[in-house]
């Protein structure tokens, strides 16, 4: 991960998006769920200053409050300590979905009373996770898949 934010960062690409852990994971054993969680709690351990010292600012989409109390805290942690950097952001999916994000955007929608008359894709992406980031450019998929997760 390091040459690859490292050459993000030379090439001034404001954002990087890594899906580490999509809501279909769930399904798999429980200890290579286990085993995930604990990769990322070691990646965030071990790198978070370095990219700190690279000006990234780390954020976080997906359902942070369903993963163990301990990642949500170092996640946190990270996030906090990087949020004030200006250079690119790096947004960590982790217990993300996509589906689950346009839901979360509706009920938002919904629960913000927002007027259906006046609704448009706009609005709408106001009130998704990315709110504030621009369109995904490249979708790189690793492990020889040909489709994309949820």
């Amino acid at each position: 991960m390091h040459t690859t934010v490292e050459h993000l960062v030379a090439r001034e690409i404001k954002y990087l998006t890594v899906w580490g852990f999509s809501t279909d994971n769930w399904r798999r054993s429980g200890s290579e769920v286990n085993n995930l969680f604990q990769l990322l709690a070691a990646w965030i351990e071990k790198d978070t200053l370095w990219v700190h010292r690279q000006g990234v600012r780390l954020r976080h989409i997906g359902h942070l409050e369903e993963l163990p109390q301990d990642l949500q805290v170092a996640i946190n942690k990270a996030i906090e300590l990087t949020s004030d950097n200006t250079g690119m952001t790096f947004t960590l999916a982790f217990n993300y979905s996509g589906r689950a994000e346009i839901v979360d955007a509706a009920r938002q929608l919904i629960a913000d009373n927002y007027p259906l008359h006046i609704l448009d894709e706009h609005a709408f992406s106001r009130h998704l996770y990315t709110d504030g980031m621009p369109d995904v450019d490249l979708v790189i998929r690793t492990a020889g898949e040909v489709r994309l997760s949820n």
